[in-house]
């Protein structure tokens, strides 16, 4: 199985053996996909554990569970980092989180905050970051025009009716 933090490695080599404890993770981002793999695989122990321990006990073990179970997860993206490396205590990763919500497909973008004590990388923090505005390349189709499908009818009684 290809792990879900999107490396393209199996799950085995990638963030399974930081999940199971076997191995710490060596960087902030390597942590980070390692919450997300978590997520995906409902490991909910995983993402309170490494969870900054000053505030774990703030993270609503039932919520968490509920969201990760719910949702289908669809892919990460690392956008940037600054520290976090091997050598540094504390780093920041932006990231997007895709995944789907009772049949709608969101992305969650945010900058996260990571510092490591003892070698051992926690989450602090995150920041949730509003994406690009959408800008529609195509006029917006009225309730009362040809439906764009083709079919001849009113777009509200064609493709419209669910909108």
């Amino acid at each position: 199985m290809t792990c879900p933090c999107g490396k393209g490695e199996s799950i085995e080599v990638c963030c399974g053996p930081i999940l199971s404890g076997t191995k710490k993770a060596e960087t902030a981002e390597e942590l980070m996909r390692a919450r997300y793999t978590a997520y995906a695989t409902h490991d909910v122990d995983f993402v309170i554990s490494s969870h900054d321990p000053k505030t774990s006990g703030e993270v609503d073990r039932a919520n968490t569970e509920a969201w990760a179970k719910s949702s289908e997860w669809l892919g990460l993206q690392i956008l940037a980092t600054d520290g976090g490396s091997a050598a540094d205590t504390e780093g920041t990763v932006e990231f997007i989180a895709s995944y789907k919500l009772q049949k709608m497909k969101l992305d969650h973008r945010e900058r996260a905050s990571f510092k490591k004590e003892d070698g051992t990388w926690f989450f602090v923090d995150g920041v949730e970051l509003k994406g690009p505005p959408i800008v529609r390349s195509e006029p917006r189709v009225g309730r009362n025009d040809p439906c764009p499908c083709g079919s001849g009818k009113k777009y509200k009684k064609c493709h419209g009716v669910d909108a």
